[in-house]
């Protein structure tokens, strides 16, 4: 990564975090509202409350609709995060309480009813904004009670919401909807049922001051015993971490040092002295590996990864993604990816070169793509089962539009930038070995020395010390859940970093031990191996610890995971090959090699 020190992307990405602080604030206004003042209210979506994935709008379901209906103007990431904001039809004027307002009176079809019993049996949910404040409620309830034939359920609408909001002389602060338990529309039977549909709003007072009236929603995910179980889960990865890399280390030192000791002792004695181990192999060990142009943008877009996810820790830790910024989290993912993109192609030009390759645009093209092209396959296949769906995970043309612009514009030109930079840079490889000629053949090796079992130990000891933490995030991520502690997240994310670079060093001089020096692809995919781990958690945390289902859901969320564990791949690949790097350099230029 010294190649990237003077190149020019971070003081545009330095900039990017300036612009995202002022950029995903909720709204423009100050949030000031004198009595009587119209407040805004936005319905937002409906769906089955345990597939956050499957949204459908809020009048998708034959509620009472005004004439005519606003939407509301969105930025990019609430449009990638699902949301579509109407005008509601309920008015929550400032100060101003209601009893039992209607809303309209309504006359249920047959079908309309058989929608409302089905939504209702899904445990369907709604989601408001009220001056950018949540607002959650089910639409209504299944009664089991005494009964265990599921045709003897009966199913019921709510008809009646109260609103309780506190206030703080001219502000909002708080805001909560309750549903009237005995307001009930039956819709057990297929015919057609009057419903009259109303609300109440109630005011109260409050001292709670303006800016922290988000705190609640943070407060619960740092609850005394979340919190717990958070520490708990780090000294658990520390205590972990430090006996194993502990244990590993003092082998490792131990056996170089005598490693060092006998070669010392070997250049002093005959020459004719047969060498073995990793000295044997100097010759090779810096060989240049197959498929260099592939391996170039691998580490091109891993590293473009690693900064990615740096400086969206940096913006999280600054309190920027606050609960219920909707969307700043993909607006900062769609722009600081954009933004980064030239370190991928400076990075996968620079090291290509080192590695004598001549097809720099070939090399260019595949970086871009490396990353890129599986999760475009991966959006159009789902973007298209969301349309078939009529949900609201289905992005919108124009959308589309921006996204291909900003790729165009932004990502592609930086990328060859970038490329152009790193094929100008002229940085040659440093090997303190010289490569022979021919390669020396490999000994034959014991199956568990084999990429796949070598891969399966590097993957498991990071792992271990992160799958705690990773429920805690998929319930954020697939769930309801409200994840705030990024605190912890980043010393996760330190230790993991460590982890890989210790276990792939360690795996790396075991190989170069037994005397093969092909450890350049292997060090990368047991630096990555960890990609594979989580995925293989995502079948666990979906058939064991949620409840999703349905085919949407399902494929939205092996199919997503499935590009989120792909960068994560290429990302710990490249912490794992760059750390086995520095240390086969080290241990190479410890010695004499002739």
């Amino acid at each position: 990564m010294k190649n990237m020190g003077d190149f020019p992307t971070f003081l545009v990405v330095g900039l990017l975090i300036f612009s995202c602080l002022s950029y995903v604030r909720s709204d423009a206004s100050d949030h000031r509202y004198k009595d009587g003042d119209a407040v805004p209210l936005y319905a937002n979506k409906v769906g089955p409350f345990h597939n956050p994935s499957e949204t459908y709008r809020y009048f998708d379901l034959p509620f009472c609709s005004p004439d005519h209906v606003t939407e509301k103007r969105e930025a990019l990431g609430e449009v990638l995060n699902g949301d579509r904001l109407v005008s509601a039809p309920y008015k929550l004027n400032f100060k101003e309480e209601k009893d039992s307002s209607v809303v309209c009176k309504k006359q249920l079809s047959k079908d309309e009813v058989a929608f409302f019993r089905k939504a209702v049996d899904k445990d369907y949910y709604f989601q408001m904004y009220y001056d950018d404040l949540p607002i959650w409620g089910f639409i209504g309830k299944v009664d089991k009670e005494g009964k265990t034939d599921p045709s003897e359920y009966k199913y019921f609408l709510f008809k009646h919401i109260q609103f309780d909001v506190l206030y703080n002389k001219d502000r909002v602060i708080e805001v909560n909807a309750r549903m009237d338990p005995h307001s009930l529309v039956d819709l057990t039977e297929d015919k057609e049922v009057d419903a009259q549909f109303m609300y109440s709003v109630k005011w109260k007072e409050t001292d709670t001051p303006f800016e922290k009236r988000m705190d609640k929603y943070s407060m619960s995910s740092s609850l005394p015993h979340h919190l717990e179980i958070h520490w708990f889960s780090i000294i658990n990865s520390c205590v972990t971490v430090l006996l194993l890399t502990g244990f590993l280390a003092t082998i490792l030192l131990r056996v170089l040092k005598n490693d060092f000791i006998k070669y010392g002792q070997d250049e002093e004695a005959a020459d004719d002295q047969e060498e073995t181990g990793w000295k044997y192999i100097h010759g090779d060990v810096f060989r240049f590996p197959k498929y260099k142009s592939l391996f170039a943008a691998a580490l091109g877009s891993g590293t473009q990864l690693f900064t990615l996810t740096v400086f969206i820790f940096m913006l999280a830790l600054v309190g920027v993604f606050y609960p219920y910024n909707r969307g700043a989290l993909f607006t900062a993912l769609v722009v600081i990816y954009a933004l980064t993109s030239g370190i991928a192609g400076y990075t996968a030009t620079s090291f290509y070169c080192q590695l004598e390759g001549n097809n720099w645009v070939r090399n260019l093209l595949l970086t871009g793509c490396l990353f890129c092209g599986p999760l475009f396959l991966t959006f159009c296949f789902l973007n298209t089962v969301a349309i078939v769906y009529s949900a609201t995970a289905a992005l919108p043309f124009g959308t589309i539009v921006v996204i291909v612009l900003i790729w165009t514009l932004v990502t592609s030109p930086l990328l060859v930038l970038g490329g152009i930079a790193g094929k100008n840079s002229k940085a040659e490889f440093q090997a303190p070995c010289r490569t022979t000629k021919y390669p020396r053949e490999i000994p034959p090796l014991p199956w568990y020395r084999s990429a796949v079992p070598q891969m399966a130990m590097a993957g498991f000891l990071p792992f271990s010390a992160i799958y705690i933490e990773l429920y805690y995030i998929f319930a954020s991520v697939w769930g309801h859940r409200i994840y705030t502690i990024y605190s912890i997240l980043f010393i996760v994310f330190i230790i993991l970093l460590i982890v890989t670079a210790f276990i792939t060093v360690a795996l790396t001089y075991f190989q170069l031990a037994a005397e093969d020096h092909e450890w350049w692809w292997r060090s990368f995919l047991c630096g990555g191996s960890t990609g594979v781990f989580i995925y293989a958690y995502c079948l666990y945390y979906y058939y064991a610890r949620s409840d999703m289902s349905g085919f949407m859901q399902t494929s939205f969320f092996f199919g997503y995971m499935a590009c989120i564990c792909y960068g994560f791949f290429l990302m710990l690949g490249t912490v794992g090959f760059r750390a086995s790097l520095l240390f086969v350099r080290h241990i190479y230029r410890s010695i004499k090699c002739e």
